[in-house]
C-alpha cells in the first residue's frame, strides 16, 4: 500500500488536474520548488493571493527570470495564478504540509519509553517506541503489542514523550472515527467497513476492516476502538467519572483485543461488546457493517 501522503497526494493532482502521479513528483524534485510552496504558506497563500513579488522575496534565489521558470512549472498543478498574486491549489497544499510534517524528509526513531496502561493478555507494563514513521505500543514482558500506526516523523518535534502519546492517541482515535463514520481519513473518500473473522492477528479472532474505495486505504482493529465517539458509549463513561477522549484508547482491553467480543449469530454475524466501568456493564450489539443495533445499559 502506498504512503497515506502519496495516495493523497495522487488522488489530489488526478482529481484538479489530470496530471500524472509520476510526472507530479518529478515537478517536485527541486528544491526550490519545494521553498516556493513553503514561500507560499508563510506568506498566507491559502487564504489570500500573494503577489509575485512577495513570493521572490521569500525564496533564496538572486535570479528572477530563474525563480520564474520554477514557479511557472507549479502553476496549474500545485499553484493557482490569479489577478492579485497567487494562490494553493489543493495538491500544493498537501504536498507542503507533508514536507512541514516530515513525511517526505525524516527518518526518526525513539528506543522504548514507558506507556500508560497495562497488558490485557498478562498484566505487565507497556512500553512505546517509534521507528519506520510508526509508534508502536507493546507489553515489556510478554511483547503482545497493543498498537501500531503510522505517525508522521514531524509530530515527534517538541514533545516529551507523555505529550506524544497524547498527541498519538488523538490521531489514531480520530482516524478510526471517521472511518467507522464511512469516511477515509487519508482522502475522505468512502469507507466501506466489514467485520470478519480472523485467526491470523494476535488478539483478534474477530476483525473490523475498513477500507476505501477510492484510494485503497485500509485500517483495521477490534470492534471497540470504532466505539470512542458513540454517544452512548461516551456518556456511559462520562456518568461514571471516564473522559474517552483523553484517556489512552490504548489502557482498555475492549478497544485493543477482542476478549469482551461475544459472537452472537455466525449468518448473519453478530457480536455483543461488553464494555466494563466502575462495575458496571454497557453491552452494545453490531452487525457485520459496525451498525449498532442494540444497546443494553446498566
Amino acid at each position: 500500500m502506498s504512503h497515506p501522503a502519496e495516495s493523497d497526494l495522487q488522488d489530489a493532482v488526478t482529481e484538479q488536474s489530470n496530471l500524472a502521479p509520476a510526472d507530479a513528483f518529478a515537478l517536485l524534485g527541486n528544491d526550490t520548488r519545494i521553498e516556493i510552496l513553503q514561500a507560499l504558506l508563510d506568506a498566507g497563500g491559502d487564504d489570500t493571493p500573494v503577489a509575485f513579488s512577495d513570493l521572490y522575496a521569500r525564496v533564496d534565489i538572486d535570479d528572477s527570470a530563474h525563480f520564474n521558470y520554477h514557479l511557472k512549472k507549479l502553476t496549474d498543478h500545485f499553484v493557482r495564478k490569479t489577478d492579485d498574486g497567487y494562490l494553493f491549489q489543493y495538491p500544493g497544499r498537501k504536498v507542503v504540509r507533508a514536507v512541514f510534517a516530515g513525511t517526505f524528509t525524516d527518518h526518526a526513531e525513539l528506543d522504548p519509553f514507558d506507556a500508560p496502561g497495562s497488558c490485557y493478555d498478562c498484566g505487565g507494563d507497556l512500553q512505546a517506541w517509534y521507528a519506520a514513521e510508526h509508534l508502536t505500543v507493546e507489553c515489556v514482558d510478554c511483547s503482545r503489542t497493543h498498537l501500531s500506526y503510522s505517525f508522521p516523523p514531524g509530530g515527534l518535534d517538541d514533545r516529551t514523550p507523555d505529550e506524544l502519546l497524547d498527541a498519538f492517541h488523538h490521531h489514531v482515535r480520530h482516524h478510526y472515527c471517521l472511518a467507522a463514520d464511512g469516511v477515509c481519513p487519508e482522502c475522505m473518500g468512502k469507507m466501506e467497513t466489514t467485520l470478519a473473522r480472523d485467526c491470523e492477528l494476535p488478539g483478534l479472532e474477530i476483525r473490523v476492516d475498513h477500507v476505501c474505495q477510492r484510494c485503497r486505504t485500509h485500517l483495521y482493529s477490534a470492534v471497540g476502538v470504532n466505539l470512542l465517539d458513540n454517544a452512548d458509549v461516551l456518556t456511559f463513561h462520562a456518568n461514571r467519572g471516564v473522559d474517552l477522549s483523553t484517556c489512552p484508547f490504548w489502557t482498555f482491553d475492549w478497544c485493543v483485543s477482542d476478549r469482551r467480543t461475544t459472537v452472537l449469530s455466525e449468518d448473519p454475524l453478530r457480536v455483543r461488546l461488553d464494555i466494563p466501568c466502575e462495575g458496571d456493564t454497557l453491552s452494545v450489539t453490531l452487525d457485520d457493517t459496525l451498525t449498532v443495533l442494540d444497546v443494553e445499559s446498566p
